[in-house]
């Protein structure tokens, strides 16, 4: 833990709360011909995700402005609801909030509102946005949503503070809320919160590990890491709105299931992002993850097929040589060579599908299962 710190000038503007948090974002914009049914999809989780978040926001945003101004600000910053100085933005830098939305959406599966998960919602947010903040710094991530990472924005000791506050206000958040199953949505997500980082330490430890050899990353260690990494947040995101919309305990159990299926995809997408992402959309420079040399799904599946491009790869990758400009560009076309996007792609799909197994093997409210699954096909296709 940080030593405390005094807030810089500027931080006793308030931070952006239920009543002064800006509208929420316009409708995307339709053109007169009939869109495709991709575009259509898009369109329908787009509107799913926005309803949720708008259901959520004022409980978030009451509870970030509990904590101190300047972890606040931070907190707020990280949200995408203001400047550096606290400044409303429009926001454009907000994140998607699959995560409250999952919230909702299982208890409003579950046959309850969802109203009745939203301290759920704030909770999973709170944990993410916490997980966000160091991540960047561990990872030393200077970009985020087209702009500065908190640590960036703010320094190292503050982004971690208002880290380590983010973190026990979630746990705070869902301890407060009333209900009799108050007590077992904590104790999950304290579980949650625990396995979350033993997931980043696998992370960290495996970029000590070789490329090859005995002691190299395995794709299913990848995948066990990513399942802990970003799939058991997902999976409490899930449960908890199952739980606390009253669901019996098979059926909050099968959510917890998706949703961790749904974690590994979603980070095999982030590994196809890190490589093959947009900079405009991403906000990262092109072949981002190949320029940290990092082990990604992508990367490891292409080494392990052992072939002569696996180990041109190789030989790039293990190079003193900085993988900049035209060497970085050699590694990506290289790991697609390979195979190693399409394995990927592969991974993605099939936990995709083992997703909707799990939420199809339980009855749920058939206009709020479909709105779930919705989402689990538009986020193989995203961008950012």
């Amino acid at each position: 833990m940080t030593s405390p710190m005094t807030a810089p000038a500027g931080s006793e503007r308030r931070t952006p709360s239920a009543r002064t948090a800006p509208a929420a974002r316009a409708e995307p914009r339709t053109t007169g011909r009939a869109p495709s049914p991709a575009a259509a999809a898009a369109v329908d989780a787009s509107r799913t995700l926005a309803r949720c978040r708008d259901l959520v926001r004022p409980s978030l945003s009451a509870a970030t402005g509990r904590l101190h101004p300047w972890h606040a600000e931070m907190a707020a910053y990280s949200l995408g609801w203001c400047e550096v100085g606290g400044a409303p933005t429009d926001l454009r830098f907000e994140g998607k909030g699959l995560r409250q939305a999952l919230s909702v959406l299982c208890a409003e599966a579950s046959g309850a509102s969802g109203g009745s998960a939203v301290a759920g919602a704030v909770a999973v947010e709170l944990v993410h946005t916490f997980s966000l903040l160091h991540d960047d710094i561990m990872d030393g991530d200077g970009t985020r949503r087209q702009r500065d990472t908190v640590w960036k924005a703010y320094g190292t000791g503050p982004a971690v503070l208002a880290g380590d506050a983010l973190f026990a206000l979630a746990v705070q958040v869902l301890a407060e809320s009333t209900g009799p199953r108050t007590g077992a949505a904590v104790g999950r997500l304290s579980e949650t919160l625990s396995a979350l980082v033993r997931g980043q330490a696998a992370d960290l430890l495996f970029e000590a590990r070789p490329w090859t050899g005995p002691e190299a990353v395995r794709p299913d260690e990848y995948r066990a890491m990513a399942e802990l990494k970003t799939g058991t947040l997902l999976g409490c995101a899930a449960a908890l709105g199952g739980l606390l919309g009253g669901a019996p305990a098979g059926t909050v159990t099968a959510l917890d299931r998706a949703g961790r299926h749904l974690g590994v995809a979603f980070q095999a997408v982030d590994d196809l992002l890190g490589i093959w992402g947009d900079p405009e959309a991403t906000g990262k420079p092109v072949h981002s993850d190949l320029l940290r040399r990092k082990k990604t799904y992508p990367v490891l599946a292409a080494l392990a097929t052992g072939g002569v491009h696996a180990r041109e790869l190789l030989t790039l990758l293990d190079s003193p040589l900085p993988l900049e400009g035209g060497r970085a560009k050699d590694a990506a076309v290289l790991v697609e060579a390979c195979g190693g996007r399409a394995a990927t792609l592969e991974e993605a799909h099939r936990h995709l599908e083992a997703a909707r197994a799990c939420l199809r093997s339980v009855p749920l409210a058939p206009r709020s299962a479909a709105e779930i699954e919705g989402l689990l096909g538009f986020l193989l296709h995203r961008t950012v």
